[in-house]
């Protein structure tokens, strides 16, 4: 490898928008994030779907499932 090409590879600090902070290696000593793990709502749990034409209940209601419980075979 060539000497004085490459850029250092340190340690860096990950700041996420909702006061998330962690450290990593990287050639940017400082990096800054909009959403992470911490605040991201599939990784906490708070997704929904959000169905504001209704197309589910449509769904459901023309193919007859609304309401319908599976049947257990005996």
């Amino acid at each position: 490898m060539k000497q004085g090409i490459h850029p250092k590879y340190e340690e860096s600090t990950v700041r996420c928008a909702c006061g998330n902070s962690w450290t990593t290696r990287s050639t940017n000593p400082d990096i800054r994030v909009e959403i992470c793990s911490a605040c991201h709502p599939f990784f906490t749990g708070t997704q929904r779907v959000v169905d504001t034409e209704g197309r589910v209940e449509k769904f459901l209601a023309k193919y007859g499932m609304q309401g319908q419980e599976k049947k257990q075979a005996k």
